[in-house]
């Protein structure tokens, strides 16, 4: 992934280790680069069980680096994901930067972000894109863009969304004050808390990998559909459990707790 990323896989478990400790892992263009290539590398492993993202040294990710900021207004600079205009649709409905946080979303099994130190700007937005984050209580959070005159533009708006209160999303959007974990965990933005966010993250990781890879893959087809309609989602659950229903794996899954065993699937 180039020297910004330590991607390793083991046991099904994908770890995506950010690898820029001296400046707090903050986004610059080969970081970027990195993140997108991981993310679309492991959206294709049909492998996979479970994936954990996290930060290496103080912090999770500061956000943008302050040199690809100062880029951002000079067009003339080829930064690879920077050099296009934000309005490009350069994957499906996103341009390059949001699919940064959004291509976790395609990835096929869960991915569950481990948070410490600080989560600023867009190293908020790549967090919240996970299923799941497990956030240190003294983290420190912060939708930190309006200190830039700028607005979250890494799919933060669709995330938060997602997650918390309308009113409590505007209040951090338009202030960009920082806020703790234990406060991310009220607000809807932290799934729970832990001393130790990255070991806790691998320990559920290791849980769902010992599920049906089959299962897991259908609930979070299920749990990504862009629809509310009851009828369609409804139609979606059947499609989904009929598939499931005598294949291979989930009669594993049946003979396996009937024996009281670990299930070995395929």
């Amino acid at each position: 992934m180039n020297d910004r990323i330590d991607l390793r896989i083991a046991d099904g478990i994908a770890t995506v280790l950010l690898n820029r400790p001296t400046k707090l892992n903050a986004l610059d263009p080969a970081m970027f680069a990195a993140l997108l290539e991981a993310g679309e590398t492991l959206a294709g492993d049909a492998t996979l069980r479970a994936v954990v993202i996290s930060g290496e040294g103080r912090a999770f990710c500061a956000g943008l680096d302050m040199q690809s900021f100062q880029r951002m207004g000079d067009s003339q600079q080829g930064d690879g994901v920077l050099d296009q205009p934000l309005t490009t649709r350069s994957h499906g409905i996103a341009n390059a930067p949001q699919r940064i946080a959004t291509v976790w979303r395609d990835v096929p099994v869960p991915v569950i972000a481990a948070v410490h130190g600080a989560a600023f700007g867009g190293g908020l937005q790549l967090a919240l894109g996970a299923d799941i984050r497990i956030v240190a209580p003294d983290a420190k959070m912060s939708v930190m863009e309006i200190k830039w005159g700028l607005v979250p533009d890494m799919a933060g708006i669709v995330l938060m969304r997602e997650l918390a209160r309308p009113d409590v999303v505007r209040e951090l959007t338009f202030t960009g004050r920082q806020f703790s974990g234990e406060e991310a965990l009220q607000i809807g933005f932290a799934t729970q808390l832990s001393p130790d966010p990255r070991e806790e993250a691998l320990a559920l990781a290791r849980i769902i990998a010992r599920q049906s890879p089959d299962a897991i893959r259908a609930a979070k087809r299920l749990l990504n559909l862009p629809t509310h309609d009851p009828a369609a989602v409804l139609m979606a659950e059947s499609v989904e459990q009929q598939k499931l229903i005598g294949s291979p794996n989930q009669v594993e899954a049946v003979r396996a707790n009937l024996e009281n065993r670990m299930p070995e699937f395929r």
